[in-house]
């Protein structure tokens, strides 16, 4: 089985790489390499408007990272969550 690295907005395991620009099929997040560290920035980029801590906020509430992107998303598949 291929390795899957947890996506730092949803937190499911479905990037290839961290930080090379995958998009998370969970919650559509673009992962740019944005983390903990600073999540309450916006960046601008391929998130836009939106801080790590807005788009995790957003999954939790409605499932996606935005309100947009509620027709991109899928639910995680069992092998995709977290432990």
């Amino acid at each position: 089985m291929t390795e899957r690295f947890r996506c730092p907005c949803c937190g499911c395991l479905t990037l290839s790489e961290r930080c090379g620009w995958d998009i998370c099929e969970v919650c559509y997040w673009e992962d740019d390499g944005q983390d903990d560290h600073n999540a309450d920035a916006v960046l601008g980029g391929p998130n836009g408007w939106l801080s790590l801590t807005q788009a995790r906020a957003n999954y939790r509430a409605f499932g996606a990272c935005e309100m947009a992107m509620l027709v991109n998303v899928r639910p995680p598949h069992p092998d995709e969550l977290p432990e």
